[in-house]
């Protein structure tokens, strides 16, 4: 599927932030692991991988082993070696952070045995036998791949519907490229279907091309894993000038299609989250001189990664905090020359008097994107909290044959968040069409 990507696209220039171990190197990691009992790693992993286990594996030369351990529980589990915070997760949850040691860097040993999976062409797991149920997804991100997976273990024909012509979800077009790049992201849909009997119909669009009311009335189950819909703004003057664009929707740009930098010398990203901090490392690895992360708050009130901040400011990114966006300057050309901000004071108000203007050719708006909760409200038993839609522990929806996983149900979070709630709905699934249960390592169901 790789090659439907031209090789020149904007995130080709990157390099891996994290370069990978030789097997010295993982070897040597491995043997500093402790093998914890009850390791509070496993706890801070959301889909439960056994990580001394995995490790151990590595340190006695069983890489084949230690990657099946992994993928027991973690089907992603080599995008989700890239992209997953670790420093957040496992790493910061490592014992040795009690210890003031270097933590074991758990994402780099997960990626040094999954990568070594893929190169060899380890293949772990069988479709089960055919139970002739047939089981749509919603969308061909993380969530639905997982589910897809699982559902096929257990005997369960899939079918994968896809607005999209790429699949992958944001795995493809939306992580940052010095951490995964779309081929990659590919390469891993493509083990995943090795399986066999996941049928992905890209180019479909639930509720234009095909009813809600047909899935229901054609498969035996549903599962939505539809994610988040297009960037929010801000709603303010010379929105629609060029070169002011979502922060995601420009991602998705540079990773699929050619990216020209030499037109822009200035560039301005509004929001203090996550999506701002990869936009603007982004940027700057994109070869931009100056690029100023505009933010409403102060830097230790910020939502996204700190260590991904320490990060950007390193590579030469600037902020203007305390900062709110009131206008787009327009440049002469109906091209954006400027972001005019207003001061704000500790209280969040504005201060009288205060406004500047930050000179930017290219702006990205990185506040959030639109929930998609409301294209579903015309199915009864569904409910919805702040735009996400409610589900229990499993991921079922409240109505008969629905579940669903992903951005859609806790808006926006990891990638890993979305593989454990694929991996679980599955289970539920599989129970409701009247399978016995089969024991997924990891699994809350």
């Amino acid at each position: 599927m790789s090659d439907k990507l031209p090789g020149d696209r904007g995130e080709a220039v990157f390099e891996d932030f994290k370069p990978p171990y030789s097997l010295r190197q993982a070897v040597a990691e491995a043997n500093r692991c402790f093998y914890c009992f009850d390791a509070p790693c496993i706890q801070a992993c959301p889909t439960g991988i056994n990580i001394p286990e995995f490790i151990r594996k590595i340190s006695t030369g069983n890489v084949e082993g230690s990657a099946r351990t992994i993928f027991d529980s973690n089907i992603l589990g080599m995008s989700c070696s890239r992209v997953c915070p670790v420093e957040v997760l496992c790493v910061g949850d490592c014992v040795y952070n009690r210890m003031d040691e270097p933590p074991i860097q758990i994402g780099k040993l997960q990626r040094f045995a999954t990568d070594k999976a893929f190169e060899e062409g380890w293949e772990f797991y069988e479709a089960g036998a055919d139970t002739g149920k047939t089981v749509a997804l919603v969308g061909a991100g993380p969530a639905s791949l997982a589910c897809a997976h699982g559902l096929r273990r257990f005997g369960h024909r899939v079918v994968i519907f896809e607005k999209r012509d790429t699949v992958g979800g944001l795995n493809t077009t939306g992580v940052a490229p010095y951490k995964m790049k779309a081929d990659k992201a590919l390469e891993e849909v493509a083990w995943v279907l090795k399986i066999g009997g996941i049928e992905i119909r890209t180019g479909v669009e639930i509720g234009r091309d095909v009813t809600f009311q047909q899935l229901e009335a054609d498969y035996d189950a549903v599962f939505l894993g539809i994610g988040l819909g297009e960037d929010n703004h801000l709603g303010v003057p010379g929105e629609d000038l060029a070169g002011v664009e979502g922060a995601v929707a420009f991602i998705e740009r540079i990773k699929l299609q050619p990216f020209d930098a030499s037109a822009v010398a200035r560039a301005s990203v509004i929001g203090g989250g996550n999506t701002a901090l990869d936009a603007v490392r982004e940027l700057r690895g994109l070869g931009i001189d100056e690029v100023t992360m505009v933010y409403r708050g102060v830097e230790a009130a910020m939502s996204g990664y700190m260590h991904e901040w320490e990060a950007g400011k390193v590579e030469g990114v600037k902020a203007a905090w305390q900062t709110q966006p009131v206008a787009y300057v327009d440049r002469g050309d109906g091209h954006v020359g400027a972001v005019r901000g207003l001061r704000l004071d500790a209280a969040k108000k504005p201060v009288a008097g205060s406004e500047y203007e930050i000179a930017a050719d290219l702006v990205l708006v990185a506040i959030g994107q639109a929930k998609l909760g409301s294209m579903l409200a015309g199915l009864d038993g569904m409910s919805f909290e702040k735009g996400r839609l409610v589900v229990d522990s499993d991921g079922f929806t409240g109505r008969a044959k629905w579940w669903a996983g992903g951005d859609l149900i806790s808006g926006g979070t990891e990638v890993v968040n979305a593989v454990a709630e694929g991996r679980d709905a599955a289970i539920a699934i599989d129970r409701f069409l009247g399978g016995e249960k089969v024991v997924i390592e990891g699994a809350s169901s």
